[in-house]
């Protein structure tokens, strides 16, 4: 019994590839040491607004969760874009108010993050 057991697992791990094996016991996350510079897009290059809004913005920015102005809403936009289109984006970037720095995109880079301003802002 003994052997075929260890026959069967002996088998299984032949089939295995390295990059299979790799991938299995890879790390599930970074850690980002404070004032070291972070990654700031993605390897297949940068993102458009629509998909960070779509994958980052909307959880808050779709209802105004906190008090987030809403997608494409002129009146929750306007007195913050009376402050300037540069402080909108520095402030998305910094965090303001409940907002963390980026948003919930924390590998989102400067200008990544300034597209989904300008498509949550577009035609306002």
């Amino acid at each position: 019994m003994f052997l075929g057991l260890a026959s069967i697992f002996t088998a299984n791990a032949a089939v295995n590839s390295d990059d299979e094996i790799k991938s299995r016991i890879a790390p599930i996350g970074k850690v980002h040491i404070a004032g070291a510079k972070a990654e700031t897009a993605s390897a297949g290059g940068p993102r458009s607004g629509a998909d960070i809004y779509g994958t980052a913005c909307v959880a808050c920015h779709s209802s105004g969760v906190l008090g987030a102005p809403k997608f494409q809403d002129a009146a929750d936009w306007a007195p913050r874009l009376e402050k300037g289109f540069d402080t909108v984006w520095q402030n998305a970037i910094n965090g303001i108010n409940a907002m963390p720095p980026r948003g919930t995109c924390a590998d989102c880079s400067d200008d990544e993050i300034k597209a989904a301003i300008e498509h949550m802002t577009e035609g306002l």
